[in-house]
């Protein structure tokens, strides 16, 4: 049952975080919805620009369909992920999204509010909601890219979400794109949550960059080959104190890769004699559905598969 964003988030606010996950082929998407189906978990499907050109936009938009028919008990958003203008008008067009993001936080404040209320004006004409982002994140996702944080300030974010209608805002407290996520004692500026929840009480907030990055997984990549060094990233136990300050959404993108990447290392480093693309992706496909149950279990929206769907449908009946 695909849905859109806002109806997961009334469900999840002040309780748990929705997963948004970032995919790009078959493979991961069986996972995905194998994984969230096992542990009963509302979800978000992610495509982002680099995902949509990887092949063509229209292979990605076929399978969101299927993966909607094969699995009759998945409840999902399809959410376009730092999209810029056109891309987002793209996809509102499309018919297959149920949510986009506008990411024109790299503009000044006044151009970012003036690109988001016009895709939030063509989004809503179609019952399609947006996600706006202000502030930036540290590091590199796709074309995405910051040298530095640039942290959401409060009162800005009060006046932005006023200004351009958007639905749910991504907020900059110190996560990071990418699989280099924390040198020292960074930690994450719960306060700024804080002080976004009591001038936007009961608005859905989103983090972005919160890959965990487990350090058993890049060790197992290194053994294999890999070169990943001081590799780190998000505390995965805070997850659910985000959620209590408002966060709703959480995206995770990098750990994924990481799944992937080791699962192909190991497999081609023990059977040097294979050549076939299916063997390491019939590994892959259950390791990503078993990534994906323990992170619903970290994010608190393991087990709410069958509430929000009774809460979404009586919604509707209202």
């Amino acid at each position: 049952m695909i849905v859109t964003t806002k109806e997961l988030f009334k469900h999840a606010y002040g309780k748990y975080a929705i997963g948004a996950y970032n995919i790009n082929n078959l493979e991961q998407t069986m996972g995905l919805f194998e994984g969230n189906v096992s542990s009963k978990a509302p979800f978000i499907v992610q495509l982002s620009r680099g995902a949509r050109s990887y092949t063509h936009k229209r292979m990605l938009e076929a399978m969101m369909k299927t993966a909607d028919e094969i699995f009759p008990d998945a409840v999902f958003a399809i959410h376009l992920d730092h999209g810029d203008e056109a891309t987002c008008m793209d996809c509102i067009e499309s018919g297959i999204y149920s949510s986009v993001m506008i990411d024109a936080s790299a503009e000044a404040y006044e151009k970012n509010v003036e690109i988001t209320k016009r895709v939030v004006e063509a989004a809503h004409a179609r019952g399609i909601v947006v996600e706006a982002e202000l502030g930036q994140l540290k590091g590199v996702e796709e074309d995405v890219v910051a040298a530095e944080h640039v942290y959401t300030k409060p009162e800005e974010a009060y006046d932005f979400v006023k200004a351009t209608g958007c639905d749910s805002l991504a907020c900059a407290i110190g996560t990071s794109h990418g699989a280099f996520k924390f040198k020292g004692e960074q930690k994450l500026r719960f306060d700024i949550l804080e002080k976004i929840q009591e001038l936007l009480p009961g608005f859905p907030l989103v983090m972005h960059g919160s890959s965990s990055v487990p350090q058993d997984e890049v060790a197992r990549i290194n053994a294999a080959g890999g070169a990943l060094k001081g590799a780190s990233g998000v505390d995965a136990t805070q997850f659910l104190e985000a959620a209590t300050l408002g966060v709703t959404k959480i995206n995770i993108d990098t750990d994924g890769r990481l799944v992937w990447c080791r699962v192909h290392r190991e497999f081609f480093r023990d059977h040097p004699e294979k050549f076939d693309l299916r063997d390491p992706g019939k590994v892959f496909m259950p390791e990503y559905a078993k990534f994906i149950a323990n992170k619903n279990v970290l994010l608190g929206s393991a087990g709410q598969l069958d509430s929000v769907r009774e809460y979404i449908l009586a919604s509707e009946k209202a």
